[in-house]
């Protein structure tokens, strides 16, 4: 397996992980008082990563979207 196929295989999973963590910031923020407003942006970041490594992938030659996640 070369590294392009290695990254094909991959980039889903850390889209997935990371989605999972967005998630988790957004229910935190709903916690976090002041800090919310910081925690929101973190999980945009994380969002706006994920859009970066689904063009990635796309390029790659893997799937354009991976929805493992619960919605």
């Amino acid at each position: 397996m070369n590294d392009q196929e290695k990254l094909r295989v991959l980039i889903p999973h850390w889209i997935e992980h990371n989605h999972e963590h967005a998630d988790e910031f957004r229910r935190w923020a709903e916690q976090a008082g002041d800090a919310a407003p910081d925690i929101q942006a973190a999980a945009e970041a994380i969002t706006r990563a994920n859009e970066s490594l689904a063009a990635a992938l796309k390029k790659l030659g893997g799937a354009a979207s991976h929805h493992h996640h619960k919605a």
